[in-house]
């Protein structure tokens, strides 16, 4: 039992018995600090307690802690927002020992903080409240975990998908007997499937944002060399980007972008609109848009409610495994030695209020953290999650051994993106990208 924990413990029993001894006249607030990343949306969930009114990542995260604040008048968790994802504000706050006391951080980033000792272990903390690590789903459970302890609260798993315009896709007759979405099963087939719904429609078949983007390109290339699979990072201190598996994914990609069959020149913000516009086919998007995606198509008028929305994970294009890159967002603890036992049972009770509302969460269209709330009726129910359900089998992310795994986002989405575009050659964007990261993890 860890020095903090025995504090806290003593000081919860102390506090016990005054309650019970003495009448209480005024109660203390205990404040902890929360930042998070996720989007600002106070004009509409600002001071919205009633979780199942709110729609979208942001308005579903500010409503449940509005309402963990309502339902603990002895606690504050007072809310930072940063722009996503918010890493480098992070470091400047450990760099000036004045971190938030609990932070959003992707599962595949916790080890930068983790190895550097950084974040407080919670396998003592969630036990105390009743949170077992038994209880987390098996990706979940595997993007926490560093060094045989428990580095965060998972609240989710996410990957990339094919969001559909069924409209559109049977206007270029690329529709089954059933109504689904007939998709690809080879790069061949993607092209040709590509130019049918180029002539038929006069659009695009993607709608992708390329412009001020490296996630994009880099998760692609990660979904498309699993499928190869490639072990590009055999070692985690060392990758292998130049090789034929990752120069057909490029390739592709590049055919994709010449032929006219994405929209080019637009950021993220665009794109979506882009979509929610009829502008193409297939959207290059995350779980966390199915929830806007699935309101909008019930809505009267808009583009989605002509013939209908639907979801698919990335094609199988590969005769390799099956499988698509996926991560997952955790709510991670700082290590503090300023911390009151005060405010780390309230740290505990803030992480048993999101194990215990993980349902809510998945409304965003995440994949839940926790086994209960997968195999729920539920959770079922709701949209789309039928045909998104494998990703809980073919999610996969990089060794989490692997460090500066967003530093190596950027690198491969700069150099593939300059191969697409024209600006390099492919070998020579491939062989600059493996150079730039084994620099930049020999450097750690």
């Amino acid at each position: 039992m860890t020095r903090h924990f025995r504090l806290w413990i003593m000081a919860a029993t102390s506090v016990a018995a005054l309650a019970s001894a003495s009448p209480v006249f005024a109660q203390d607030v205990t404040e902890i600090t929360v930042q998070r990343f996720f989007g600002a949306c106070d004009a509409d969930f600002g001071t919205n307690t009633d979780v199942t009114k709110a729609v979208g990542e942001c308005g579903i995260i500010t409503s449940l802690i509005n309402k963990f604040n309502a339902d603990n008048a002895d606690i504050k968790a007072t809310v930072t927002t940063v722009e996503w994802p918010g890493y480098d504000q992070l470091t400047a706050q450990f760099a000036a020992g004045d971190p938030p006391d609990v932070v959003t951080i992707h599962e595949s980033v916790l080890s930068d903080y983790q190895s550097k000792d950084l974040l407080l272990p919670l396998d003592e903390l969630l036990a105390s409240v009743g949170v077992s690590a038994d209880g987390f789903t098996e990706a979940g459970r595997n993007g926490v975990t560093k060094d045989g302890k428990i580095y965060g609260l998972p609240i989710d798993s996410w990957t990339m998908l094919y969001h559909i315009n069924l409209d559109l896709f049977k206007q270029a007759d690329l529709l089954n007997g059933d109504g689904t979405p007939k998709l690809p099963t080879s790069v061949d087939e993607l092209m040709a499937q590509a130019e049918q719904f180029k002539q038929k429609t006069g659009k695009p078949y993607f709608v992708q944002n390329l412009a001020n983007e490296t996630a994009l390109y880099t998760r692609n290339l990660y979904t498309y060399l699993f499928q190869q699979d490639s072990d590009f990072f055999a070692s985690p201190t060392k990758v292998k980007l130049n090789t034929p598996e990752a120069k057909a994914v490029v390739e592709m990609y590049k055919k994709i972008f010449d032929n006219g069959y994405t929209t080019k020149d637009m950021d993220y913000s665009a794109a979506i609109q882009a979509f929610l516009a009829g502008e193409g086919g297939v959207q290059l998007n995350g779980t966390w848009v199915i929830g806007d995606y699935t309101a909008s198509a019930e809505t009267a008028g808009t583009e989605l409610n002509k013939g209908g929305y639907a979801v698919n994970p990335y094609p199988q294009l590969f005769s390799g495994k099956k499988a698509q890159y996926a991560d997952g967002h955790t709510w991670a603890v700082s290590a503090k030695d300023d911390r009151t036992p005060e405010q780390t049972a309230a740290i505990g009770k803030f992480l048993k209020f999101f194990a215990e509302n993980d349902f809510d969460w998945s409304r965003t269209g995440h994949l839940p953290a926790q086994k209960a709330v997968l195999d729920s009726a539920e959770f079922k129910a709701l949209p789309h999650r039928d045909t998104v359900a494998p990703i809980a089998a073919l999610g996969t992310p990089l060794p989490s051994s692997v460090q500066r795994q967003f530093a190596i986002q950027d690198i491969v989405g700069e150099e593939m993106g300059a191969a697409i575009t024209g600006q390099k050659e492919i070998d020579a964007a491939l062989a600059d990208a493996e150079s730039r990261i084994n620099e930049l993890l020999a450097n750690l």
